[in-house]
């Protein structure tokens, strides 16, 4: 049986990820920083309703020795980790004037330093078994959605799709590295927004209508899959068109 690592999969996105993997028989590791209790949920949830195993890991993606430990502790029970995710993002929307350059690290810290370290550490051991899928979660705010609230996640999110483009020449043939970008989901962060402002964002959208976060999952699970086999580089974005 596979292992799937998931960052950041206690809520949202990271969640129905987690989920998709999980009924197609992958073993999970649920990584999260803040939200224990959700992560907790998400493990006694899939193991009342899947026959895999589950190992949940509170780690800061953008601590190098949290990481590597993570890694460790993922290969000590499962002896392998197959696909990861780099799903784990924040953002901290500000007028220009007061963003702040602490602010400005931990976006980039979390967001982009966060994807590089557990891409290293996790490679180590997809190499050493000459196969494995790496998936990076970037943005559309990353390629031509821009926003200057979020200036700061939009510029780490254009990092995660070099940083794809880069990984993806550097660890062929062996492992494949894609990258998703979503546009506006359905999460619950994003339900609080104002109606009006909701309503004029899904005007630009061509399907009228945000997605559901199974929606980005199913994009993600096949780019693991042998479905995607010659797939490798691709920056994918799932927006309902516009």
């Amino acid at each position: 049986m596979k292992t799937v690592l998931v960052t950041g999969a206690s809520r949202g996105l990271g969640r129905s990820i987690a989920l998709k993997f999980a009924e197609n028989n992958y073993n999970i590791v649920i990584n999260y920083n803040n939200s224990k209790d959700e992560a907790q949920e998400l493990e006694k949830y899939i193991k009342n309703n899947y026959k895999v195993e589950v190992l949940v890991i509170k780690a800061d993606v953008s601590n190098e020795i949290e990481v590597k430990n993570m890694l460790n502790e993922i290969i000590n029970k499962f002896n392998s980790v197959d696909v990861v995710v780099n799903n784990a993002g924040i953002a901290i929307d500000t007028i220009f004037e007061d963003k702040t350059i602490d602010n400005f690290h931990k976006i980039l810290d979390t967001n982009l330093i966060g994807t590089f370290l557990v891409s290293k550490y996790a490679s180590k051991y997809m190499l050493e078994k000459k196969e494995g899928n790496i998936i990076n979660i970037s943005s559309t705010n990353g390629i031509d959605t821009y926003y200057p609230y979020s200036m700061d996640y939009d510029a780490s999110k254009a990092g995660v799709i070099s940083l794809t483009k880069n990984l993806s020449k550097e660890l062929s043939p062996y492992i494949r590295v894609n990258c998703v970008c979503p546009g506006w989901i359905n999460t619950d962060m994003n339900k609080e927004l104002d109606k009006d402002y909701i309503e004029e964002e899904t005007n630009k959208i061509n399907l009228k209508r945000f997605a559901e976060p199974m929606e980005i999952a199913n994009v993600v699970y096949f780019l693991a899959s042998d479905e995607a086999s010659y797939v490798n580089g691709s920056i994918l974005i799932v927006d309902g068109g516009k």
